[in-house]
């Protein structure tokens, strides 16, 4: 897959795909769908299969104080993207020109004109444009007074629960890391470099790896079982606390520590990538050490029945 930034004097050749248009922050199954869309006009016009989206975030931009809110970082995204047959990712910049087109200077001269668009596949509820006035029927009609096909992809859900990032979001700030998998069609994961902390894990008989959370949701504070993908591809079961470690004095970040199980290499300042299986309790702050420890055992063996049932 091509990353392509930009919309400006683009090469030909980075021009005139049939592309899904969205944040597409998770990639989860409902965007699955609108690419899927994008992906069967691709096949029909003999196209590369395209998505369009924004950096940085627009609500990075319009609601700068908001808490940290994303569910992927950058490169989780484009493998996510790629798994899905994508051809091309255009990475616009989501700058004060850009925030500035009206919904029809985005469709003309970006899309039409910029991106050279065949074909744009759109959710039923997004918007576009200054003061967001943009909507997928306006899309449809600028498609075709510009040249280009569109699709709008309907709602997806169970129930009457449509699929969408703000539902991931609400699911992991509740501890429902199940729920948050149901709608991306995969676990949420934390992606990041392991970094030097206080080692008190070590020294208390499970040392654990230390990854801050970044610009992450930020998940219900507590223990989850977990699984995690170390650079050379292996996976390691294991059980994470997501918090602020109230045992120990001083503040810190939020931070994911994880303790890999059955596992004693040096990994510091590798990246490694997390998945929230399940959550087994909120995070506490204990009476002394050794009844922290016993919790920590506690969960550590809840987490090994839920992922190594054979153990």
């Amino acid at each position: 897959m091509r990353i392509v930034h930009g919309w400006k004097g683009l090469s030909q050749a980075d021009r005139g795909a049939a592309v899904a248009l969205g944040n597409f922050d998770g990639v989860h199954r409902g965007h699955q769908k609108v690419i899927a869309q994008a992906a069967r006009a691709a096949g029909a016009l003999r196209a590369p299969l395209g998505v369009i989206s924004f950096d940085p975030h627009p609500r990075q931009i319009f609601q700068p104080d908001a808490p940290s809110f994303r569910i992927m970082k950058p490169d989780q995204q484009a493998r996510a993207l790629a798994a899905l047959g994508v051809e091309v990712f255009h990475v616009l910049p989501f700058d004060s020109e850009m925030a500035n087109l009206t919904d029809r200077q985005f469709a003309a001269e970006v899309l039409a004109r910029g991106l050279g668009v065949r074909h744009v596949a759109v959710g039923f509820d997004i918007s576009f444009g200054k003061g967001r006035t943009g909507s997928p029927e306006l899309m449809a009609k600028y498609g075709v007074e510009l040249g280009f096909t569109v699709s709008i992809a309907e709602a997806l859900g169970e129930g009457e629960t449509k699929y969408s990032s703000t539902g991931v979001r609400e699911a992991l700030r509740d501890g429902r890391p199940q729920d948050a998998a149901a709608i991306l069609g995969r676990p949420f994961a934390i992606e990041g470099m392991v970094e030097r902390g206080r080692q008190l894990g070590r020294t208390l008989g499970f040392p654990t790896a230390n990854v801050a959370l970044t610009d992450y949701v930020i998940p219900k504070f507590g223990s989850y079982a977990t699984r995690t993908r170390l650079p050379d591809g292996r996976e390691i079961a294991g059980v994470a606390n997501i918090g602020v470690n109230p045992q120990i004095p001083g503040e810190i970040a939020p931070r994911l520590e994880v303790w890999l199980f059955d596992f004693d290499e040096d990994i510091y300042d590798q990246v490694i990538e997390t998945d929230l299986i399940a959550f087994l309790r909120p995070e506490a702050k204990f009476a002394d050490l050794p009844t922290m420890v016993a919790q920590v055992m506690a969960d550590a063996a809840q987490a090994r029945a839920l992922l190594l049932p054979d153990f």
